[in-house]
């Protein structure tokens, strides 16, 4: 079976057609060979296994303890052996089937190609398991069944997966003129792909990137079994908290988990790379996302913690995402949910408000302040472009990726409006006739869609062009928080439908760029991406309702001490829909709460960028003035908790030296390596841990000795006022 065109190999570009971003010049071809077969018995078999075991094993993990993350990098390095061995086991014997007329295939069409390589791996992304663990909806459940304690029934279950999943797809495809056509819009992680797939797949004269890749791999591999397993303090190594073994204020500066990380070091691939690859950044993102970050971590929070006392700051540790009382112990959120799953008010009032550590509030303050200032970015600096697309996008110039991606039949527009309209009436279905469950009004499901379809767009530029993307979680919670109140289910299920399915959005515009630049027909990329959702998320809820129904997990009353089922990342789910849901926003940043003015957060951010964009008509020829990006700088620091100081500054250092120095001084190195280098580092250290799971976790071995005692900073998560006791902490530090 060839593709869908029968032209020859194209290699001769025009200079004007070469595309304008100098780190893709230097890594995509400029060629495609439109006669590799695509659709090949290998490319569904290996497909339909990377989105059904990854979900299947990463699911069966999401509820312990230690998840399990298998990566789309994983996936694509695991697949290409197995692809090459069946290019050459499988029977060449060409036959017809009825139907087809005289059209023959075969099951073995030639060599393992790389076409075929990119479809399997868009097949194991299309699920949204990959690096962040299972579907955002499958919490919604859990919390349904085990911490409320309310019946939620699999099929309705099963839609309430599959529609969030999906939704994002119909705007996106309808938005791939405005961020996938134009070559300013890059996806700088697509570009690493691309070098990998570049590098698994070069011609024999022609093997050192390959063999980098791997050897650079199997030294990650064997590395990352010190700080993963034997060596543990490897991943955080605060010198300072060893020095200052008893002071409080000097371990909230140096620990590297729970402080300001100033001299804290990591020599764990895991901690560089957990917010993404440093090596996939531009630098200019890297700039902006170190002033911000420097600006919040190591000046206006020490001056509001230990000057000004914002908020009574030092009656709580400097680094936490807890919730307090005022005396600065552990807010009991369960004792405020009375029967009905309704906020018990004299319970809430004999607790008192929740107070926050001074990081966690200034966080949600940056965070209101980057999503506003996300769309005034783009009105700013993209409006016209966007604007002269939607005209007349067919006088535009086309780099020659656009132009050879022509020579392939688009996606008709009606496939993208089938699946919205199909998807949205399955939804509001879902809302209608099972409330009882979801809780959630039709109208709730109607503005969180039209939510999510507003910030797709301007968060997909971002995210095209800084490898950055601001998350809409905090703002779904807080609006309908807001016009919702005391509902926490609808809360999380809105806060799905509205993030999620932008989320989605932008993975599914990613995947196309990915698509684009690898030269592979569009229509394959919608089915491949299309039945890998439908698929994986199938696999997903019926992994998870097996075990809620079959094992008591999540439940603390009910597990021995020592049990791994503890579901970390469904218990923070639940808290938030307590705090946002519950108890709402109004009781958190409005007037019956401690930190309103975290408000003026949204006015700043949205005039932020209004006065960078004034600057660059003032000053046309200061060409480092439109590189401001304030949706990154000033959301530098959203992914701060869980995200730590020393996350930031390994990034930050790391992503410096290989995107500004080598780049710049030696290029020709960086245009081979870098990117391969970046998926062997990711690669080895997924290959690794998986075995160490495997191997030891789930036999509970573990090795007890001073190197593997964390980062010795037990004081860091102290707070600084005298007489606030707090569990953990010494009554008179």
């Amino acid at each position: 079976m060839r593709s869908d065109s029968e032209n020859p190999i194209t290699s001769e570009v025009d200079e004007d057609e070469v595309s304008s971003i100098e780190e893709v010049r230097l890594t995509v071809p400029n060629t495609d060979d439109p006669t590799q077969p695509i659709w090949t018995f290998r490319m569904w078999f290996l497909g339909l296994l990377s989105c059904s075991i990854p979900p299947f094993v990463i699911q069966s993990f999401a509820y312990r303890t230690e998840s399990l993350i298998i990566t789309q990098i994983t996936v694509q390095v695991a697949t290409l052996p197995i692809g090459h061995f069946m290019a050459a086991v499988l029977p060449k014997t060409k036959f017809t089937l009825p139907g087809f007329g005289s059209k023959s295939f075969s099951f073995n069409p030639g060599p393992f190609n790389t076409k075929e390589h990119v479809l399997i791996t868009i097949f194991a992304n299309a699920g949204s398991a990959f690096g962040s663990g299972s579907p955002y909806a499958v919490s919604i459940v859990t919390i349904i069944k085990v911490f409320y304690r309310q019946r939620i029934s699999l099929f309705p279950a099963w839609l309430l997966i599959v529609t969030t999943q999906m939704l994002g797809y119909g705007w996106a495809g309808i938005l791939r003129k405005y961020v996938v056509e134009p070559a300013h819009m890059w996806w700088p992680s697509t570009v690493s792909q691309v070098s990998l797939f570049r590098a698994m797949h070069e011609t024999d004269d022609d093997r050192a990137r390959t063999k980098f890749f791997f050897f650079a791999l199997l030294c990650s591999l064997l590395w990352y079994s010190l700080p993963g397993y034997l060596f543990q303090t490897l991943t955080n190594i605060s010198w300072v908290c060893w020095i200052f073994s008893k002071s409080v204020t000097a371990q909230q500066i140096g620990s590297g988990m729970r402080g300001l990380g100033v001299g804290a070091l990591t020599l764990d691939w895991a901690a560089v790379a957990s917010l993404i690859s440093p090596l996939n950044s531009p630098f200019f993102a890297i700039v902006n996302v170190f002033v911000g970050y420097a600006a919040i971590v190591y000046v206006v929070i020490p001056i509001a913690y230990w000057g000004l006392n914002v908020y009574n700051a030092n009656r709580f540790p400097i680094f936490s995402s807890h919730l307090f009382t005022a005396q600065g112990q552990k807010y009991n959120i369960s004792a405020i949910v009375d029967n009905h799953f309704e906020l018990n008010v004299a319970e809430y009032e004999k607790q008192g408000r929740i107070h926050l550590s001074l990081f966690f509030v200034l966080s949600y303050g940056f965070g209101f302040a980057a999503i506003a200032s996300t769309l005034t970015h783009v009105f700013c600096f993209y409006g016209r472009e966007i604007m002269e697309r939607y005209r007349a996008s067919s006088k535009r110039k086309e780099d020659i990726h656009t132009k050879l991606m022509k020579r392939y039949k688009d996606i008709p527009s009606w496939w993208f409006y089938l699946l919205l309209v199909v998807t949205l009436v399955v939804s509001l279905a879902l809302c209608v006739f099972v409330n009882d469950q979801v809780q959630m009004p039709w109208w709730g499901l109607l503005f969180a869609g039209a939510l999510a379809f507003g910030f797709t767009l301007p968060i997909s530029i971002i995210t095209a062009t800084t490898n950055q993307t601001p998350g809409l979680n905090i703002i779904t919670e807080y609006v309908f928080g807001l016009i919702y109140p005391g509902r926490p289910i609808a809360n999380v299920c809105f806060k799905t439908y509205g993030y999620i399915s932008m989320a989605q959005a932008v993975s599914f515009l990613g995947d196309f760029k990915l698509g684009h630049y690898m030269k592979i027909p569009p229509r394959s990329m919608f089915l491949v991406q299309f039945i890998g959702t439908m698929l994986a998320g199938t696999i997903n809820i019926g992994v998870a309702w097996w075990l809620l129904n079959s094992i008591k997990i999540c439940n603390d009353d009910l597990l021995p001490p020592d049990s791994p089922w503890t579901c970390p990342v469904d218990r923070l789910f639940f808290d938030a829909s307590v705090i946002w849901g519950l108890v709402g926003p109004k009781r958190m940043f409005g007037s019956l709460g401690n930190y309103s003015a975290m408000n003026w957060f949204f006015l700043g951010g949205a005039l932020g960028p209004i006065i960078v964009w004034l600057l660059h008509k003032a000053f046309p020829k200061q060409s480092w003035i439109p590189l401001i990006n304030l949706p990154v700088l000033l959301g530098a620091t959203g992914a701060m908790p869980p995200a730590t100081p020393l996350n930031y500054n390994a990034w930050i250092f790391v992503g410096t030296i290989f995107n500004f120095f080598i780049f710049r001084y030696r290029k020709k190195w960086w245009q081979r390596y870098n990117y391969v280098l970046s998926q062997a580092l990711d690669s080895g250290v997924a290959f690794m841990n998986l075995f160490i799971i495997f191997l030891f976790d789930l036999e509970n071995k573990s090795l007890n000795w001073w190197g593997n005692d964390g980062e010795h900073c037990p004081l860091a998560s102290c707070p600084t006022a005298k007489g606030v006791i707090v569990k953990g902490c010494p009554a008179n530090y």
